[in-house]
Formats: structure tokens, C-alpha cells, sequence
């Protein structure tokens, strides 16, 4: 069983119940966010239950398989497949039945089960890591310890009956996940922009400036111990707008209007441009009060994240089955998708649109994933095809 192709690498399993489960998650979401059923008695709060497996159920999948299939390749560590890939899996799945058997089991059990997945790859990677000839890669260790503090907090937050500590814990997830797009997102955005530029003859990008990667991952990490340890408005607001800058002068060095016409690159840089969007209305909602706090949320969340998702498991699941870099006309259905879902949730948020605009946005985000589901499930659970000319894009 352990030699079946599903096995063979992470994104395989990952991408599979990732996309499997997103259509799942926001049908259950959305039917009791429109009242279409009631929740079981002792249920967790309808937000934080959403928000949690936005997290840890659905985002943590998709980034398990890319970090875990990535890393074999940028920093030569040896791929997790398997056995080892089967107990992950495993594991992510336990935790998503005990979360939504919940209200039946003992209330520490939950917690205890759904806290497994990331101390495992954190075991599993370690010592790889360690052993890394770049340094740098190390830094994938906080990361995923941050992930893991935030989900024993989330869960603790709940048998306490502690909900604001739950919240508190799920914008801790939410900023390790917004550090690893960063360092990750930013290695990547620039050296497939590269790759195409080269290919088309436009010339070659700017070298990387260390000292604007420091700073504008050094604002990050203020923005977040700012917010999360509840400083002013103002402090926050600065911070924000500080990475604000800092973030929308990193991603113009890459020129991302060079590429349009690459769709795997030119979806990176969209998803950067919602995220420079999301700090910008996080300064403007705590500097002004003129759009609620949630708006960059879901600027990142769905947009940021939903974007670089989709272009990053599109771009994986060609390349590493062996297929070329040819995007299904599905996949470009799935991208536009997920940006109206982004600019119809920022305008429910900012402007108080309702419940109906904000079931659209779901069931369009939704529908991008389930996209990606049709086009890719075979191609997960079958072998790879014999490697053809890849491209750069």
C-alpha cells in the first residue's frame, strides 16, 4: 500500500483532502451561518469553528504539501513518502474527526489529538534541517512551532470556555502562516518571474535587496507581537503601514506586470498584491476606523491565500508528474473565482452587504477548489507521466 503513487510524495495526499475538504468545510459553514441547521449542543462557537479549520484543517493541508514537497528540492533534504507521509495523513485526519465529534468526546481529547500533525513534522524535519547546507531553511522550525502554540492555545481557550483567548490564538496562526508566504512566497515570485522573463526575452529582475527583506519581514514580526499582544491602535496601525510599504516596494522590484501573460507567475504576484492590500486595511482600520478590522483578514485569507493556494498546487501538480507547465483553461475559471470571492468578501466586510452577498463569496471560493479537485484527483493517485519540456512559468 505504502508504494502506491498517492504515497510517493506530500502534496499528493495533501492537495488531495485539501481540495476535497474546502467545498466540504464551507457547505457545513454556510449552512449554519444561514441557519439551514442548528449546531450540536456544545458545539464550538460557529467563528471559531470556521476559523480554526480554515486553519488548521484546510490551509494546513495545502501548506503541508507544499512545504514538505518543496523542501526535498530547494533544500536537499530527503522526501517524506510512505509510511511516514501515511502516519501525517493519519493524523490530519484524526484531528479533523475528533474536531467535529467534539461535542460527543471528552473535552481534552479533541485538543490532544488535533495538536499531533505539526509536532510530527516538526520531529520528521529536524534533523533534516540540521543537516541543510542553507541555514535559512531553519527557520521553517519556529514556524511550525508557532502553529502548533497556537492550536494547544486555541483548544485550552475552548475547555476554558476562554473564547477570546481562542481568537487570540487563531490571528497567532494566522501571522505564522502570513511569515512562512513571506519568506517562502518571496523566494519563489521572484525566481518564476525570473525564469519567464528569461524565456521571453524581457530581460532579468533586479538583484535581491537583503536589507529590504530584512526590513520588511522585521515589520512583520513587530506588526504581529504588536497586535497579538493587544498594543494601542495607533502602534498596530503604524506597524501595519510600515509593512504596507515596505511589502508593496518588495513586490514592485518584481515587476509582476511583465508576466501577465504567464498565468502561474502573474497569480503569485496577485496573491502579494492582496496581501499588501490586507496591511494597508489593517492601518487604515486601526488608524481610522474607516473599514472594520476583519477587512484585512479576508483580504489575506481569501484573496492572498487563496491565490498563491491555487497557482502554487496548480504548478505542483504538473511539474512534478511529469506534465507540462500547460494550465488547464479550468484552472484560469478556478483563479478568477477566487479573486471575485476576495472582492465580494472585502465588500460584504466594508460595506455591510449581508448574509447573501457573503454566501456568494463562499460558494465561489469553494468552487475554485472543487475545480482544482476535478482537474487534479487522477492525477494525484496515478503515477507520473514521463518527464517532457517543462517551463519556466
Amino acid at each position: 500500500m505504502t508504494s502506491s503513487p498517492l504515497w510517493a510524495s506530500a502534496f499528493r495526499p495533501f492537495y488531495f483532502l485539501g481540495a476535497l475538504y474546502a467545498p466540504l468545510l464551507v457547505a457545513a459553514w454556510l449552512g449554519a451561518y444561514l441557519e439551514l441547521w442548528k449546531l450540536p449542543a456544545g458545539s464550538v462557537p460557529l467563528k471559531l469553528q470556521h476559523g480554526h479549520e480554515f486553519i488548521f484543517g484546510f490551509a494546513a493541508a495545502i501548506i503541508t504539501g507544499i512545504v514538505l514537497t518543496a523542501l526535498p528540492s530547494w533544500a536537499g533534504t530527503r522526501e517524506i513518502r510512505g509510511g511516514r507521509l501515511m502516519l501525517l495523513v493519519a493524523l490530519w485526519l484524526a484531528g479533523r474527526i475528533v474536531f467535529w465529534a467534539s461535542p460527543w468526546l471528552p473535552p481534552l481529547l479533541p485538543g490532544i489529538v488535533d495538536c499531533l500533525l505539526f509536532p510530527a513534522i516538526f520531529a520528521m524535519l529536524t534533523p533534516q534541517l540540521l543537516r541543510a547546507a542553507n541555514r535559512l531553511y531553519l527557520l521553517l522550525l519556529p514556524i511550525l512551532f508557532a502553529l502548533f502554540a497556537a492550536n494547544a492555545i486555541y483548544h485550552h481557550g475552548l475547555v476554558t470556555a476562554n473564547h477570546a483567548q481562542a481568537w487570540t490564538a487563531l490571528r497567532l496562526a494566522i501571522y505564522a502562516i502570513i511569515v512562512l508566504y513571506v519568506l517562502k512566497g518571496g523566494v519563489l515570485a521572484p525566481i518564476f518571474t525570473g525564469n519567464a522573463l528569461r524565456e521571453k526575452g524581457r530581460g532579468a529582475l533586479a538583484p535581491c535587496n537583503m536589507k529590504l527583506e530584512i526590513a520588511a519581514v522585521g515589520a512583520l514580526l513587530l506588526l504581529a507581537a504588536l497586535d497579538l499582544g493587544a498594543a494601542p491602535a495607533a502602534w498596530t496601525g503604524v506597524a501595519a503601514l510600515a509593512c504596507a510599504l515596505l511589502h508593496g516596494w518588495r513586490c514592485a522590484r518584481w515587476k509582476g506586470w511583465r508576466v501577465v501573460d504567464v498565468p502561474l507567475v502573474l497569480v503569485m504576484h496577485l496573491g502579494f498584491a492582496w496581501l499588501v492590500l490586507a496591511f494597508a486595511l489593517k492601518a487604515a482600520a486601526d488608524l481610522t476606523g474607516i473599514v472594520p478590522e476583519a477587512a484585512w483578514l479576508h483580504a489575506f485569507t481569501v484573496g492572498s491565500l487563496g491565490m498563491m493556494m491555487l497557482g502554487l498546487m496548480t504548478r505542483v501538480s504538473l511539474r512534478h508528474t511529469g506534465r507540462p507547465l500547460a494550465v488547464p483553461g479550468a484552472m484560469l475559471v478556478a483563479c478568477v473565482l477566487v479573486f471575485v470571492a476576495a472582492l465580494l468578501r472585502l465588500a460584504a466586510t466594508v460595506h455591510g452587504l449581508g448574509s447573501a452577498v457573503i454566501a456568494l463569496s463562499a460558494v465561489l471560493w469553494a468552487a475554485a477548489f472543487a475545480l482544482y479537485f476535478v482537474v487534479f484527483w487522477k492525477v494525484l493517485v496515478t503515477p507520473s507521466a514521463p518527464r517532457g519540456p517543462q517551463s519556466g512559468g
